[in-house]
């Protein structure tokens, strides 16, 4: 059995455009090739044909990578065979589709209406009429279709505008969820690993004082040892729940009201030696502050009464201006650490974390004499919160980092909206007034040319008498007007009332011998 191979990627995209230049060639094609295959035939005509179709071909082909290029060359090939009109506005809505900028086409249809005017009106002599007639051409097949092409291409712009302003409501809106979930996670892990951690520390810590008491009988002090040893599990597995639950950022919550003095207490309650040294200044302390000092006792109590148990704690809050001091400081055990599951040092890492959102610094680690020694330095006042969107609340799984790059923020994709609305009116406008407005201008420039000293007046053609010589004509116009028609009457000259803006001839003056033989107006 064969097995096909699949083909590359892009190569149905390649495919696609290859299958749509053709089809584009071969209508803008059909009106050259028409006129060549019908007769009269010369022996040139096969060759000009396969020229022109190849300057088609060409164009196709460049209106893809330069598509300013087509348009020139279909305008190159319109002084060759007329039948080109018809490939400048297909060329030209191209342009205006697939241009990134508007500058370099401006420049091509001025240096396009440049070089036509000085073709025309200066090497090849025709007059301001043929001029008029090639600008309006210009005008209405080359720049609308450009217009056009331009607005269709602003109003894709504004639909890819759109969508990603839609995805970026759409990642903010699921971030936001996704940092309330960790919030609450964090919160959850806070309070399970402050109240459950330091209440099943002090059990253990009760359970080790039964088990070492001199006046305990074996059975009740094996009791004890098991009752210590679960409690140690229990712990142990409360962390690992922690571990999954805690997420880089997040604020834990203290037991309402409880203060650093009743840590303090419930901790000598349970057998611990602790000696409390704080200052009264200490008591009035910004919440972040507040909160981050409790956390710090009580982690500070909680790892003491689980790996130094028997030992002196020394718990110290000083304040020195603005900053706040918390020192805890644990001995050595007595008769050295009791058997435990190793410290994933989790409880640490989050102090760290909830100490640096305070605006603090921690420091902590064991001393030279085998004791354990926990130092931060908090603000003793306010600091500014930091914004909901940072590194550190979102966590290693913001929702920045479900796609590669960075994500655009919904400010910026509302701004870029915002803009591709504002070019998609000021195109449509530019598409609907632009042709117009040249329009206009065309005409102005058009009309003093056309009727320069060709302008006569009614009263004087009504006072002009038949039979009267030209030379005794008062008020006739120093330049006549081209003939209307290619067959007329001899001998018979035309003049204009000054119609605008095309400034077609009115009167026809028939001569004689020099004489005037018959006047009319031209309907």
């Amino acid at each position: 059995m064969r097995i096909l191979d699949s083909p590359p990627p892009g190569w149905l995209t390649r495919r696609r455009r290859l299958l749509l230049d053709v089809l584009l060639w071969a209508v803008v094609a059909a009106p050259v090739g028409y006129a060549e295959a019908s007769p009269p035939y010369t022996r040139y005509t096969l060759p000009l044909l396969v020229g022109k179709l190849l300057l088609l071909g060409v164009a196709v082909v460049a209106s893809r990578r330069q598509p300013l290029v087509a348009p020139v060359l279909a305008v190159l090939g319109s002084l060759v065979d007329g039948n080109f009109v018809f490939a400048i506005p297909v060329f030209s809505y191209l342009a205006g589709r697939r241009s990134v900028t508007v500058g370099p086409a401006i420049m091509v249809f001025v240096l396009i209406t440049a070089g036509g005017t000085a073709l025309n009106l200066g090497l090849l002599g025709a007059g301001a009429a043929t001029w008029f007639l090639l600008a309006s051409v210009l005008l209405f097949a080359a720049v609308f279709p450009w217009l056009v092409g331009r607005y269709r291409r602003q109003q894709q712009e504004l639909t890819d505008a759109g969508r990603r302003h839609v995805d970026a409501l759409t990642r903010e809106q699921r971030g936001a969820a996704e940092r309330i979930r960790l919030r609450e996670r964090a919160r959850i892990a806070g309070e399970m690993h402050d109240s459950l951690g330091h209440d099943l520390s002090l059990i253990a810590l009760r359970a080790a004082a039964l088990e070492v008491a001199a006046d305990l009988d074996d059975r009740h002090r094996a009791a004890a040892g098991e009752l210590r040893a679960s409690v140690s599990a229990a712990t142990e597995r409360l962390h690992e729940i922690i571990g999954v639950l805690r997420e880089e950022a997040g604020a834990s919550l203290r037991p309402s009201g409880e203060t650093v003095a009743d840590l303090v207490d419930g901790a000598r309650e349970a057998g611990m030696a602790v000696r409390l040294d704080t200052a009264p200044v200490v008591a009035d302390l910004p919440a972040m502050t507040g909160h981050a000092a409790h956390r710090i006792v009580r982690e500070a109590l909680t790892n003491a009464a689980r790996y130094a148990p028997g030992a002196p704690v020394d718990v110290r809050l000083t304040r020195d201006g603005d900053r706040v001091e918390v020192t805890v400081v644990n001995d050595a055990p007595p008769s050295g650490p009791l058997p435990a599951p190793p410290s994933q040092g989790s409880g640490l890492l989050a102090l760290a974390e909830r100490v640096r959102l305070a605006g603090g610094t921690l420091d902590a680690g064991h001393r030279a004499d085998g004791g354990f020694a926990v130092r931060a330095v908090l603000p003793a006042t306010a600091a500014p919160p930091e914004p909901i969107g940072s590194a550190a609340e979102a966590g290693p799984t913001s929702w920045s980092d479900e796609r590669p790059g960075p994500a655009e923020r919904p400010v910026d994709a509302e701004r870029r909206l915002h803009d591709a609305r504002r070019r998609v009116r000021r195109s449509l406008l530019v598409a609907l007034v632009a042709p117009v407005g040249f329009a206009v201008v065309l005409s102005f420039v058009y009309y003093p040319v056309a009727t320069a000293g060709t302008v006569l007046d009614r009263a004087t053609f009504d006072q002009m008498r038949v039979g009267a010589a030209r030379s005794e004509l008062v008020g006739l116009p120093r330049r006549q007007l081209e003939r209307p028609t290619p067959v007329d009457r001899a001998g018979c000259e035309y003049y204009t009332d000054g119609n605008f803006p095309l400034a077609a001839p009115t009167w026809r003056l028939c001569f004689t011998d020099g004489r005037l033989v018959s006047k009319e107006w031209i309907a």
